[in-house]
C-alpha cells in the first residue's frame, strides 16, 4: 500500500496530493462503489466526488464499508463534494451539502467547494446570483462544522482575486483542468501567491482517445516518445510520468479510473522525481487546449464564465 505526500492548506489542515476522481463513475452503482473501496485498499486517502455526479451515495457507501471493515477510520479520509450552480443562492446552500452528507452517509465533509463560479436556475438557463453571495453561505457551512474546509472550482485568477477582496474566509483550494496540454501556470502562480492548493481534474488530459478526434492536440499520446523516455528511466508508465509532472508542478492530481491496476497504478508516483528539465520539456506540450469544451456550449454567454 502507497502512503500519499500531503500538502499543507491555508487553513492549516493536510489534503493528501492524489486523490481518487469519481466522475467516471457516474451512475454506475457498484463499480463506483469498488472503485472507492479498492483506491483505499491501495493507500488513497482522499477521494473527490460531487453532487452533479449523482453518485454521492455509492461514494458514501464504498468509504462506510471500508470504515466498517476497520481498513481506515473517517479521521484518515478526506472527502471532497462540490456544490452544483442551481443552488448558488445563499440560503440554498447549506440545504445542499446538508442533501449531499445524507446522501454520503457522513457527518462532515473535508472539502466542501463551489463546482463552478456561475450560477443556473433549475431549468438550465442562466442566473444572476453572484458567487459572492454563494461564498457567504460557504462559509457557513464551515461554521456549522458541516464542512472543515472550503474552496472553488474552476475559478479564474480574476474571480479569485474579486472573492479574496470580499470575503471572510479565504478558499483552501482551487479545483481546476490541468494536465500536459493546459499546464494552468498563471494560476498555479497566482494560487501560490494566495497560499490556496491547486487540484487537478482531468490530469491525463487527451493522452487517451478524446470522443471529438477533430479536437485532439497532435501530442502527447499515451505512446509519446518524449514520455516514453522519461518512463522508461524511472521504470514507470507515461501516465505516471504526468502524474508526477503536475505533482512536481504544485498541484494535487485527481486521476479517474474504475479500473484496479489503473487505480493501483496512479497513486505509485512517490518514489521518484522529475528533474526541472524534464518538468520544463513537458511544459511545451502546452497549447491551451481544454479537453472538456461542452460547458461553453451551455455557458459561454454567462457573465461569470470563467474560461
Amino acid at each position: 500500500m502507497v502512503k500519499s505526500m500531503t500538502l499543507k492548506m491555508n487553513d492549516g489542515r493536510e489534503i493528501p496530493v492524489i486523490g481518487l476522481g469519481t466522475y467516471t463513475s457516474q451512475g454506475k452503482t457498484d463499480e463506483c462503489r469498488l472503485s472507492v473501496e479498492t483506491a483505499i485498499s491501495c493507500g488513497y486517502r482522499h477521494i473527490d466526488a460531487a453532487a452533479i455526479y449523482k453518485n454521492e451515495d455509492e461514494v458514501g457507501q464504498g468509504i462506510n464499508n471500508m470504515i466498517k471493515k476497520g481498513v481506515v477510520t473517517r479521521g484518515e479520509i478526506f472527502l471532497a463534494t462540490k456544490l452544483w450552480n442551481d443552488q448558488h443562492e445563499e440560503q440554498k446552500v447549506v440545504p445542499a451539502l446538508k442533501a449531499s452528507l445524507k446522501r454520503l452517509g457522513l457527518s462532515y465533509v473535508d472539502l466542501y467547494l463551489v463546482h463552478f463560479p456561475l450560477a443556473i436556475n433549475a431549468d438550465g438557463s442562466h442566473s444572476d446570483v453572484d458567487y459572492l453571495e454563494t461564498w457567504r453561505g460557504m462559509e457557513k457551512c464551515k461554521e456549522l462544522g458541516l464542512a472543515k474546509s472550503i474552496g472553488v472550482s474552476n475559478f479564474n485568477p480574476q474571480q479569485l482575486e474579486r472573492l479574496l477582496n470580499n470575503c471572510k474566509v479565504i478558499p483552501a483550494v482551487n479545483q481546476v483542468e490541468a494536465h500536459p496540454n493546459l499546464t494552468q501556470k498563471k494560476i498555479i502562480e497566482y494560487c501560490k501567491s494566495k497560499n490556496i492548493v491547486l487540484t487537478a481534474w482531468s490530469p491525463f488530459g487527451a493522452m487517451p482517445e478524446i470522443r471529438d478526434r477533430t479536437r485532439a492536440p497532435p501530442a502527447p499520446k499515451i505512446d509519446d516518445p518524449i514520455l516514453t523516455v522519461m518512463a522508461k528511466k524511472y521504470n514507470k508508465t507515461t501516465t505516471q510520468i504526468v502524474l508526477r509532472y503536475l505533482i512536481d508542478c504544485g498541484m494535487a492530481p485527481l486521476p479517474k479510473s474504475i479500473t484496479p491496476t489503473r487505480i493501483a497504478q496512479n497513486i505509485d508516483v512517490f518514489d521518484f522525481a522529475l528533474t526541472p528539465e524534464e518538468v520544463k520539456k513537458i511544459d511545451e506540450f502546452n497549447t491551451g487546449f481544454r479537453v472538456h469544451k461542452e460547458h461553453e456550449e451551455l455557458w459561454k454567454d454567462h457573465k461569470h464564465y470563467p474560461f
